[in-house]
């Protein structure tokens, strides 16, 4: 018998789903996307490791790859000005494709998962300061 779904009973019992918890950096989004960054490599296993030495040297491998490889290191900046540039040029050969302002391509100076409380940033500033 199916009287309700899963869901619906538990907000009957009061119980509330959470799928994060604020302001921690190692959410399951997070993990979620590590799990699908490594999984999608060309170079990912097709079976499973023979050993946990063979694992951590794969998982080595891999964190140097994205660390220093890849896409994130250092060079959005450039990238972010190339594309810049590729689309005014694109829009000065047809001016009339463009009816709105081009995209602004500059990389945010500071990335939360979750934003910290006006009052924790104020904190921070004032720790700054004294040191």
């Amino acid at each position: 018998m199916r009287g309700a779904t899963l869901e619906v009973r538990l907000e009957e019992l009061g119980v509330l789903r959470s799928f994060s918890m604020p302001r921690v950096s190692n959410d399951n989004p997070y993990y979620e996307w590590l799990l699908s960054t490594v999984k999608y490599r060309p170079d990912y296993p097709n079976r499973p490791f023979s050993s946990k030495e063979e694992a951590c040297q794969w998982i080595s491998s891999f964190v140097d790859w994205h660390n220093h490889q890849h896409r994130h290191c250092g060079k959005p900046i450039e990238i972010c000005r190339r594309r810049a540039r590729v689309y005014e040029l694109a829009r000065i050969a047809n001016p009339r494709r463009w009816t709105g302002a081009p995209r602004c391509w500059r990389q945010p100076e500071v990335v939360w998962i979750n934003p910290p409380a006006d009052d924790f940033i104020a904190h921070t500033a004032k720790l700054k300061l004294a040191a």
